[in-house]
């Protein structure tokens, strides 16, 4: 006869005796053995008699704070995931507990709804085949997923080796991640590995480009959507948050998000719950965030494009990703990993770099960044027929957007404008120094550039291409390309 699991243990620290009494009987009720203490003192000797799947803590106690009790239990090791709650709630002591290691927090008064639910979340995770273990990031190689995203981040440089070492240590936690970084720099590698060293390996990764979904589309792309909620609905449909259940849920360009979907988004990440368009009931969903932007949030914080308490949602932990320039020493390295992948795509053997070509790619600016080399790479290596691979760097194949002249105007007497011997070639050489001057100012986002000419992005996208325009990468960031 298998045997009835026991009931989770749950330690609850508050010292005003109403609210103790509150969550104690709250907790009761969902079948949980709860203990009870007034101060960080009776918890302590609490938890130096057994251990408990959770630990409920007020920020304020008559002997110390919240945070006290939290590092005192990580200096320990200890098992149990730690839920503060705090009446003082400002986000700066929200980040505070969360990077301190607290599996997540609440402000008072606290909506018993949203308690039980992360209580249940809390207890959940402490269940898992890890259980009674300390939360630990596996060792490198000793996850197999894990330690071969980590390897895609190619480079032993010192600014990618402390990339490496801080996925290593918040791929241990819950907490949410902001990963920053300029476009083409490898964002979406870092969130995979992330996901990958983690103990949601198993789970889904699902990566989001908040930046190329219609605004209209957000809230049924994100939440899901119910048959008939909207026009050509015509089946329900799971969002992003129902497809990365038990995983990671990446958002790419969270800084392109508008401010109603930025509200939204807060909510579902507080209450760890969705409601898909046209329903009208709310699911549990647990899912890991991890964001990434090369824009920077806290500036567009104070100009008000961005949610304050959204921003301190997402930035408990932040990872920098260094651009090219800062790491140069990487290049060889790099060049050899995306010539190996590029020539398994097309099935053709990489001639050697010579060192002529190396001295110039430390020189060339490649302000696209990873994506911009592998550019560079894949068309070298497509057009190379000898036993060396040389890479064009002349304008109209090094640099990220070649230079037109064929079709300047002639010259005319001093004080009078120029006639154009040929009208429309002259419209377009015009149009193209001007798509040409939007890129480079947006470091060749091409959603962003669109937005400054005031252009949609399928409209922007046309006259690139009508106009032969080359840009370092695809047309939109995706950052899952090798290297970092």
């Amino acid at each position: 006869m298998a045997a009835v699991a026991s009931p989770a243990q749950v330690l609850v620290v508050d010292d005003e005796p109403d609210l103790r009494t509150l969550y104690e009987l709250t907790l009761l009720r969902e079948g949980y053995r709860v203990e009870a203490a007034a101060t960080m003192g009776e918890a302590w000797q609490l938890l130096e008699q057994r251990r408990f799947d959770a630990v409920i803590t007020d920020m304020r106690l008559p002997d110390g704070l919240g945070l006290d009790l939290l590092q005192r239990m990580a200096a320990q090791q200890r098992p149990e995931r730690c839920v503060v709650m705090t009446a003082y709630g400002s986000a700066e002591n929200a980040v505070e507990a969360l990077k301190a290691g607290a599996f997540d927090y609440l402000t008072k008064p606290v909506d018993l709804k949203q308690f039980r639910s992360v209580v249940a979340s809390a207890i959940q995770e402490a269940a898992s085949p890890e259980r009674r273990a300390p939360r630990a990031a596996p060792a490198a190689g000793e996850r197999t997923g894990g330690h071969g995203a980590l390897m895609r981040l190619v480079g032993d440089s010192a600014p990618m080796r402390l990339v490496k070492e801080r996925i290593a240590k918040v791929a241990r936690s819950m907490a949410p991640v902001l990963v920053r970084g300029e476009s083409g720099t490898g964002k979406e590698l870092v969130a995979r590995a992330i996901h990958a060293c983690s103990h949601r390996a198993d789970g889904p990764f699902v990566a989001v480009n908040c930046s190329a979904i219609p605004e209209a589309l957000l809230e049924a792309e994100f939440f899901g959507a119910k048959k008939g909620s909207y026009t050509g609905a015509t089946a329900d449909r799971e969002g992003y948050f129902q497809a990365a259940r038990g995983g990671t849920l990446f958002l790419d360009e969270i800084g392109d998000l508008p401010l109603a979907m930025q509200s939204k988004l807060l909510r579902a990440i507080q209450e760890r719950q969705v409601r898909s368009l046209g329903s009208t009931q709310e699911e549990e969903v647990d899912v890991r965030i991890v964001s990434a932007t090369h824009k920077d949030l806290a500036a567009e914080v104070q100009a008000g494009r961005f949610r304050q308490d959204l921003f301190y949602r997402l930035n408990v932990i932040e990872i920098l990703v260094p651009p090219l320039r800062e790491r140069r020493e990487d290049l060889p390295a790099l060049c050899e990993a995306l010539l190996a992948r590029i020539a398994h795509e097309t099935g053709m053997t990489p001639p050697a770099l010579s060192p002529q070509v190396l001295e110039q790619l430390h020189a060339h600016p490649l302000p696209g960044n990873v994506r911009e080399l592998e550019n560079l790479l894949h068309r070298a290596l497509a057009l190379s027929d000898g036993t060396q691979l040389q890479v064009d760097f002349t304008p109209t194949a090094a640099t990220p957007i070649a230079a037109a002249d064929a079709a300047a105007p002639a010259s005319a007497p001093a004080g009078q404008p120029a006639v154009p011997s040929d009208l429309q070639a002259y419209l377009d050489q015009q149009e193209r120094e001007i798509l040409v001057q939007a890129l480079r100012e947006t470091n060749f986002n091409r959603t962003a550039a669109a937005q400054r000419l005031g252009l949609s992005l399928r409209q922007i996208r046309y006259r690139i291409a009508r106009l032969a325009i080359a840009t370092p990468g695809s047309e939109d960031p995706d950052d899952t390309r090798t290297g970092a």
